[in-house]
């Protein structure tokens, strides 16, 4: 496992770390040879003595199709050994633009047993999202909680805030993407939670198809690191990657729901694969594990985010 130590620009390697950083400068491994069958996280030797807060992520899935079936059915099965009481969407959970109409084939059907159980799904708003109503069915849709385009809650230890980067990118939206950051930094500043995730659809920095955001690389990282953003969650490329500690930030695309696309790697890439799955999370009150594992149940990428 690799662990991120919470002190800024520092990373110490175990496991896989060493493997994750030659991906990074290039050389991608045979994903193969670094799977392994589902089962709790590993803990390094140490005892736990609490229950940690676990919750999923999973983005583009809103096709309806046996792939978007395949990664729902991992998910059910490991929430048969390690519940999650949530899961986060990270947009273009409806194809193609966004039709409520279809949210029974996309949404309530392929993940029915984990509604069933409770699980409660968050989402933000993708690009494919806004086509119809520029997404205000899907923010009014009770099964996606929003309580906005962009809002925040918090469970336990942990706050999360939602954003809808469309407004980054969409021409003539300057002003509201200027309300939105106002929004982020105040609600920052307020928080009093241990560790602070963000989620949206739009890649900060990727190495899939779509590639880095360079509106967001500029508006989002210095935010993050003013206000001790620990984790920042996304979709958009359809892919796995998750990158090395950027001025004290992972950036985790996790668009692999449903749909695939290639990805190569950067100089900030740590791990990088494209294969179907979901990224699950476990929280203590030290650490902040990570684990992608894809629809074989097998996790190929695992690593720790550690307090100082």
């Amino acid at each position: 496992m690799e662990v991120i130590s919470l002190k800024r620009r520092s990373l110490i390697s175990l496991g896989l770390g060493g493997l994750a950083l030659a991906v990074g400068r290039g050389c991608l491994p045979t994903w193969s040879q670094q799977s392994t069958p589902l089962s709790p996280i590993s803990t390094v030797g140490l005892v736990e003595t609490e229950e940690p807060l676990r919750f999923m992520a999973i983005g583009d899935v809103g096709t309806g199709s046996p792939e978007q079936y395949a990664v729902a059915q991992a998910m059910m099965q490991r929430q048969q050994i390690a519940p999650s009481p949530f899961a986060l969407l990270a947009g273009d959970n409806i194809y193609d633009r966004g039709e409520i109409g279809k949210i029974h084939q996309v949404f309530e059907q392929p993940y029915a047993e984990l509604l069933t159980q409770g699980v409660k799904f968050y989402a933000a708003l993708g690009n494919h999202d806004v086509g119809t109503n520029n997404g205000e069915d899907e923010v009014a849709y009770p099964g996606y909680n929003m309580s906005g385009r962009y809002y925040t809650f918090t469970q336990q230890s942990v706050q999360f805030f939602a954003l809808d980067t469309n407004q980054a990118i969409t021409r003539g939206a300057e002003s509201l993407w200027a309300e939105q950051l106002q929004w982020l930094r105040t609600e920052l500043q307020r928080s009093r939670q241990l560790w602070k995730v963000v989620f949206a659809h739009h890649p900060v920095y990727s190495s899939g198809q779509h590639g880095s955001t360079a509106i967001l690389i500029e508006d989002l990282p210095p935010i993050f690191a003013d206000y001790d953003v620990r984790l920042y969650i996304n979709g958009h490329d359809h892919n796995y990657e998750r990158t090395v500690p950027i001025d004290g930030t992972t950036y985790i695309t996790t668009g692999n729901g449903a749909l695939l696309r290639p990805v190569g790697s950067s100089d900030w890439t740590a791990y990088a694969s494209s294969q179907l799955g979901y990224t699950a999370f476990e929280v203590y009150s030290d650490r902040f594990v990570i684990q992608a594992i894809d629809s074989n149940n097998q996790i190929y990428d695992e690593a720790s985010i550690v307090s100082a």
